[in-house]
Formats: C-alpha cells, structure tokens, sequence
C-alpha cells in the first residue's frame, strides 16, 4: 500500500474554491477544469478540489470529503478493493473506470470516503 497522496474536498464552485486555496496554500493549481482543480498541499500531498454535482458514488451533505490513495495500476486497485472487503470494508462504489483512472471507493467507521485509484497515462 502506498502512502496517502491526494486529499480532495468537495465543492460547489470549483474556480472560488481554487482560488481560495491558491491564496491560503500559496501554490498555483496545477490541474484546473470547472469540474476539478488540484493544487501542491505539501511535498508528496495533493488537494483536489471536485465539484461536488459530478462526483461518483453521490456526495452526501456529510463528510464532504475523501482520503485518495494512489495505486500502482489497475491490478492493484482490484486486489486491495478484493483485500479491504475481505476485512470487512464496506465497498461504496466497486472498482470502475472514470476519466482520471481506474478506482473504487470505501468508507471508514464514521463514513468517511476512502478512494484508491490507478491514474491514468
């Protein structure tokens, strides 16, 4: 398993959000759409800022939030998805390909999103 990489936050106004947290990080983003933006939180940590209407499983009002661990490639995102349910993790969204890579979702105790991805290229 690798170390945590990516922390994204839901939004509802990606550009405001970038905005705000370029000013506070003091770092340009280095990924911006309307739908997504990431920005350098600290060396090896990235902040992604999702808007929250194009989220997949749903966002809810709670948490609004989601732990990303990066994966090494596909084969990896099945095993530890195969892994964490065999510990009793529930799976919120099974292992399937999105636009930035291949992922799957799970939450912790309290609901919290745990996302494990292979990005893509």
């Amino acid at each position: 398993m690798s170390n945590v990489s990516f922390v994204i936050v839901y939004v509802d106004d990606v550009a405001r959000s970038e905005a705000f947290y370029a000013s506070i990080l003091g770092r340009a983003a280095v990924e911006s759409s309307p739908a997504f933006a990431m920005l350098p939180a600290a060396p090896g940590l990235m902040l992604g800022l999702w808007k929250r209407d194009g989220v997949r499983p749903p966002a809810t009002a709670a948490g609004g939030g989601e732990i990303a661990f990066t994966a090494e490639n596909n084969a990896e995102v099945d095993a530890l998805c195969a892994a964490w349910r065999a510990k009793g993790v529930t799976i919120a969204l099974e292992p399937t390909a999105m636009d930035f890579g291949y992922t799957f979702v799970a939450v912790d105790p309290d609901g919290q999103r745990l996302r494990v991805f292979a990005p893509v290229g």
